[in-house]
């Protein structure tokens, strides 16, 4: 298939660029995939929706404050950096190292020198690291570098489509409530909309709740650069699935009961965990770079909380795997049509 099978035409005051006046009051279009039919609900409403007995689950990774600025020691411009994850080398403390997504890459060039506010120094070195090319670099600091470090010196990485700096209210709306451990560069979006009342509802209504982890990493930034989508490869994420997970799920497929991926992370993990011998879930820590598109045949997830996403992006072709990418884009199309808001801080949809 061709990236352009996977293009819409979107307004742009139709990309959120601020979450809902309060967590949770959102719009939630419900799609069956099996008629392609359409309901428009609230966000609010979907305990009322989700059966009884349903697995959801969610991914519980919380995002780092991995944007961070310095200034160039040789030319006194403003730098500005993503912290994507740790690159640990010989001869250099741990932490000290990281691999980093940097704007106008090009001038970031291997030996030059940065300052951060704080006094930390940093240095673009050259690993050899093919990898390393393009929009990413390593640097290594003068000192380890941790979260307590991010989170006084860093910001949220709002996605790139949100056109304005994180505020204040980011560190609380831009992750999820059940957020817990730290090693995301994006939010699970799709878990943004979740309160802690929603979440008693669903629990009273009979919905079983589960977590895995995965961290979100590259992908999420990275376009499809290739006019065939078999040809594009996605980066690594770590994930895990603890045995509880594992073992809930099993007990769903054994009764017949559907499990729900709350987002896309979720998706990934639980299709990467797979083990067809042993029709269960694996259990414990791996990573994967599984890239689903139309044609994949889900073994583990039966039904997906989402939220709409960009245009030719492996998102939309995930979705399009699970619900068909004629049944998405006229969905897609309908929201557009009615007004949904879209991407990130946006609404969302629930394909069933």
């Amino acid at each position: 298939m061709r990236t352009k099978d996977f293009y819409f035409e979107l307004p742009e005051e139709l990309i959120a660029q601020e979450p809902s006046s309060r967590r949770g009051e959102d719009r939630l279009l419900v799609l069956d995939r099996s008629t392609g039919s359409v309901a428009d609900r609230r966000f609010s409403e979907i305990a009322e929706i989700v059966e009884p007995g349903t697995v959801m689950v969610f991914n519980d990774s919380r995002v780092r404050r991995a944007r961070v600025f310095a200034t160039a020691e040789s030319s006194g411009n403003r730098a500005e950096f993503l912290l994507i994850g740790r690159r640990e080398a010989d001869g250099s403390p741990p932490g000290s190292r990281w691999k980093v997504m940097a704007r106008n890459a090009k001038r970031h060039k291997s030996g030059r020198r940065y300052r951060f506010d704080d006094g930390t120094e940093a240095c673009v070195v050259d690993t050899g690291d093919a990898d390393s090319a393009g929009e990413f670099r390593v640097l290594e600091f003068s000192r380890p570098i941790d979260d307590d470090w991010l989170d006084a010196n860093g910001h949220l990485p709002l996605p790139p489509y949100i056109r304005r700096d994180d505020r204040p209210a980011d560190a609380d709306r831009y992750q999820t409530v059940y957020a817990r451990n730290v090693g995301s560069v994006a939010a699970p979006t799709a878990g943004l909309h979740f309160t802690d009342e929603v979440l008693s509802a669903l629990d009273e209504r009979g919905a079983i709740r589960a977590t895995v982890t995965l961290h979100v990493g590259l992908g999420t930034f990275l376009p499809v650069r290739v006019e065939e989508i078999e040809e594009h490869r996605m980066h690594e994420e770590s994930f895990s699935v603890p045995e509880r997970t594992a073992r809930l799920v099993a007990e769903a497929k054994r009764d017949g009961r559907p499990v729900l991926a709350v987002g896309t992370t979720s998706v990934r993990t639980l299709e990467s965990a797979w083990d067809a011998e042993l029709g269960a879930l694996r259990v414990g820590e791996s990573s994967t770079s599984i890239f689903v598109y139309p044609g994949y045949r889900f073994k583990a997830v039966d039904q997906l909380f989402t939220n709409f996403h960009t245009p030719e992006s492996t998102l939309l072709m995930l979705v399009s795997a699970f619900a068909g990418r004629e049944r998405i884009l006229d969905a897609y199309q309908h929201a557009i049509e009615r007004r949904y808001r879209f991407f990130s801080y946006g609404d969302a949809m629930l394909i069933r």
